[in-house]
């Protein structure tokens, strides 16, 4: 037996049927020019201070990229465009790739501090190094 998380393996599934049933009655996908929206696996892991986390996001180019972080909540977009680029003589006959837009939001259990993160982008990975907001400190009250 083995275990796959089920949202991904329903989505796979549901695309396959859907481009089965595209491509045998419409002949090619009727939304081959429309862009991908794809949802990156992630890996989260922490230490005292900050959350690692690690999206595979192959073929896009860092400026692309944009990560967004309000409190505890991240996001990040980003958008792939393929090339239309043509050799003389040639014609495309089917192209399946166009532009791919990747999403994918989350919630860390602790708020995160901007100024201390960072972000990298290297061989298809994005790494986020996510430094944790440290605890404000407290005041203490004078019992009269």
């Amino acid at each position: 037996m083995f275990l796959v998380p089920v949202n991904r393996n329903l989505s796979d599934l549901s695309r396959s049927l859907d481009r089965f049933f595209d491509d045998t009655f419409f002949g090619e996908s009727r939304d081959s020019s429309a862009a991908t929206l794809r949802s990156p696996a992630l890996d989260v892991s922490e230490s005292e201070t900050a959350y690692t986390v690690k999206l595979d996001m192959p073929g896009v180019a860092k400026e692309a990229v944009k990560v967004n972080i309000d409190g505890r909540r991240i996001s990040i977009d980003a958008e792939q465009r393929k090339d239309d680029e043509k050799k003389d003589g040639e014609r495309v006959i089917y192209r399946e790739r166009t532009v791919s837009r990747f999403s994918r939001s989350f919630t860390l259990p602790q708020e995160i501090s901007q100024s201390d993160s960072s972000a990298s982008l290297e061989h298809g990975v994005l790494t986020l190094k996510l430094a944790k907001r440290g605890a404000t400190s407290g005041s203490q009250l004078t019992v009269n």
